[in-house]
């Protein structure tokens, strides 16, 4: 099914199942440990052995030896694998470094080694007894002493890194009001409870990997690259995933090296890196430091707008695109964005949650408070003085939907933000300051073609099979739920199958274009579905209607079940999104977030009171987990404001918090009461669900409110990101 004109009336307009607030389907599953994640898969085979990865102790250079001797001796081992004996592999597409390192080292971590043995202790004590020696070379790992000499970073049509429209440098020089800051946000870790594991089994020259990834046909189509064989000789199987955040999009070693183990044991093997393991071997948000200049009339209207951004990743890599938010967010005729790539010889940069958006928010929505401050506006009004309702870049380009201004007036009102004192460090309850802040919430929705197949049984149960994952966000129920309504079913009534790479190729879980995209392919073989049937019953397909079980025509019908008396009739299609249509309008999704915080006066302790996310994203498919996820993603937030940070070690590039000891992230007693709310929309523009995403809208822009509201409660204002108490004790008002 094409979609390239606007959706009209369909089934999914009814919102008897969809749009409905149903509880997750998988959530027994999930609360009786019975949901089988990728180490976890104990009766898939026979025989289990158990792999050990093995990072380098450098960060940069090569090995000059590797014996195995002792190892191989120990109780229990039965392979080791290394480049030595790993033959010739492949580089996946979206790799950066190779998944086995040697005798060339890239970064700190990169597995080197994987020893097998009959238990997981007996792998662990032999990889201890790997004789290794190294040779260090000399690194680059400190981004602001690369700043000056980075290049500008690669560039493409569809996403350039260096934008302009107008002329920025005269706007911003004539501009009766200027202001220019620069800010930075650290390496982030993300610190999914699940680790990367996967358990491989080769049959002939055929490999079966359960494993955690969020991309079925990414993961498959690389690790076949990776080991060289043909594509159709790699299944992925990953039903449920423990979280991933963007860390599971790609290829990971842990799937390596559990096929090449299980390959040179000759058995089945289970792989999950330590909890170290996952922050220098797998991949990480990069750091920033960004640099943003407004220039704007005394009335507060922006009439020059400039967003630079420099971050770093390997060689090859790509930046991170904290700018992109910026060409879209705001009014202004003269405009200019830069990014900047330095190479750095860290662990891999890439994806995570809200890429581009959620670090590029915490510098421009604290840098528009800041000039709002200057001009004496209030930070709502002067956001929705600025708000526009076309492309900034492009004026004859309109938004498909655009009610960013909604989202701050309803926000504004149930927050009560008219008891804000706009004079900060000035509200006081007990030991506490407090103060109140406000920021805008912007992600970019994307379209990504995604298949399905759904069966009709004799029992009138449909079953619905893609390579969709649900990585704890609720894909199995959104999924369910749009079959249900296609076919006129209950929920009950509807079973759903991921996670396999023998099933249509899906979206995939990533980029907050998963709900939409898979959603709208199984519309789309759902549609394909209610043909057939209708062609078996001898209805009309074009006027046959699909409710309570029953299909109806004219004055005719029929149970739903007794279709398929016959047989099992099946459908298979998928939704196909028209580039141009694309092109015509842009796809946005917007929303306000309000947070409290209070600060102790006496240590600069930190607490976030309360917190509210208005949201904007088209028709939310289900109000209950679409809340699961926005809360998600304002705690998420809260760590990238207060806690969350990489620390790295410039002699020997690594990062040395890595674990969640070291590494903090928000839990329970951190997260006050959060509240959502959802504006009454959809967008016919995006697709047949007339949906779109809203699991990373949740955090964009979170950080920036919170580090505004400590700004109101104290008057101190930090531009380094996490904001600690060290950063705000001495520059705190005087205790009366």
């Amino acid at each position: 099914m094409k979609f390239d004109t606007p959706a009209g009336t369909n089934p999914i307009d009814r919102e008897r199942v969809v749009g409905q607030p149903h509880e997750r389907i998988d959530g027994r599953l999930k609360v009786t440990g019975t949901a089988p994640y990728a180490y976890e898969h104990h009766d898939v085979a026979e025989n289990v052995a158990y792999g050990y990865v093995v990072g380098s102790a450098i960060a940069k250079g090569r090995i000059t030896r590797l014996d195995s001797t002792a190892a191989r001796r120990a109780p229990g081992v039965v392979a080791i694998v290394t480049h030595e004996n790993a033959g010739e592999l492949g580089k996946g597409d979206k790799n950066t470094a190779k998944l086995l390192g040697g005798p060339e080292v890239q970064h700190y971590h990169q597995a080197v080694a994987v020893v097998v043995a009959d238990t997981f202790e007996q792998a662990r004590a032999a990889a201890m007894m790997l004789d290794i020696a190294y040779e260090s070379a000399d690194g680059a790992f400190d981004l602001a002493a690369a700043k000056d000499t980075a290049p500008d970073a690669p560039s493409t049509e569809e996403s350039p890194t260096q934008t302009g429209v107008g002329d920025f440098a005269s706007a911003f020089a004539s501009a009766p009001v200027k202001f220019e800051q620069s800010y930075t946000t650290p390496d982030q870790s993300h610190a999914m409870m699940e680790p990367h594991a996967s358990l491989a089994e080769w049959n002939g020259d055929s490999v079966t990997v359960w494993t955690s990834n969020q991309m079925i046909a990414w993961g498959s189509a690389d690790l076949a690259k990776t080991l060289k064989i043909a594509p159709e000789k790699v299944r992925i199987v990953s039903p449920f995933i423990g979280g991933g955040f963007g860390g599971k999009l790609f290829l990971r070693a842990d799937a390596v090296m559990a096929a090449l183990g299980a390959k040179a044991a000759g058995r089945p093997v289970k792989v999950a890196l330590s909890r170290p393991m996952m922050a220098n071997n797998t991949t990480h948000r990069p750091a920033t430091i960004q640099r943003v200049r407004i220039g704007a009339e005394r009335d507060g209207k922006i009439t020059a707008i400039a967003h630079e951004s420099w971050s770093g990743d390997l060689e090859g890599g790509q930046p991170e695109v904290a700018t992109q938010q910026t060409r879209l967010l705001y009014a202004g005729a003269n405009r200019m964005t830069s990014l900047k790539l330095a190479v750095l010889d860290l662990p891999e940069g890439n994806a995570m949650r809200a890429p581009g958006e959620a670090p590029g928010l915490m510098a421009l929505e604290v840098a528009m408070d800041e000039l709002a401050e200057q001009l004496g506006q209030d930070p709502v009004q002067f956001r929705i003085l600025n708000d526009t309702q076309v492309d900034p870049e492009d004026p004859s380009r309109p938004f498909s939907q655009r009610r960013l201004a909604d989202c701050f007036r309803q926000g504004a009102e149930k927050f009560g933000w008219s008891a804000r004192n706009a004079r900060p460090a000035q509200v006081r309850d007990g030991r506490w300051m407090v103060g109140m802040g406000v920021a805008s919430a912007f992600r970019n929705n994307m379209n990504m073609d995604s298949g399905a197949r759904a069966r009709l049984g004799r029992d009138g149960v449909v079953t619905v099979e893609t390579d969709m994952t649900d990585i704890g966000t609720g894909s199995y129920t959104i999924i369910a739920q749009t079959a249900a309504e296609m076919l006129g079913l209950p929920l009950d009534k509807v079973q759903v199958t991921l996670g396999d790479s023998m099933f249509p190729v899906s979206a995939g879980s990533g980029g907050q274009w998963g709900a939409n995209s898979s959603t709208a392919g199984v519309y789309a073989a759902c549609v394909k579905l209610r043909e057939a049937i209708a062609d078996k019953l001898g209805l009309d397909p074009a006027s046959a209607e699909f409710v309570d079980g029953m299909v109806r025509a004219g004055d005719r019908q029929v149970p739903l079940a007794e279709a398929a008396a016959g047989g099992e009739i099946v459908a298979e299609d998928k939704i196909e999104f028209s580039k141009e249509m694309m092109k015509e309008k842009q796809q946005s999704t917007f929303g306000a977030h309000f947070v409290e915080v209070g600060v102790d006066m006496a240590t600069a302790e930190v607490r976030v009171r309360r917190m509210l996310a208005v949201c904007a994203a088209g028709r939310i498919l289900n109000p209950l987990t679409a809340r699961s996820q926005v809360i998600g993603g304002m705690t998420m937030g809260v760590g990238g404001a207060l806690m969350e940070d990489l620390v790295v070690d410039k002699r020997h590039g690594l990062f040395i918090n890595h674990d969640l000891a070291g590494y903090e992230v928000p839990v329970h007693a951190d997260i006050p009461h959060q509240e959502v709310v959802f504006l009454d929309e959809t967008d016919p523009d995006v697709s047949p669900m007339k949906a779109k995403g809203v699991g990373e809208l949740g955090l964009c822009g979170v950080s920036a409110a919170i580090a505004n509201a400590i700004h109101n409660a104290t008057g101190v204002r930090v531009r380094d990101y996490p904001i600690t108490l060290d950063k705000l004790i001495e520059d705190l008002p005087d205790v009366a």
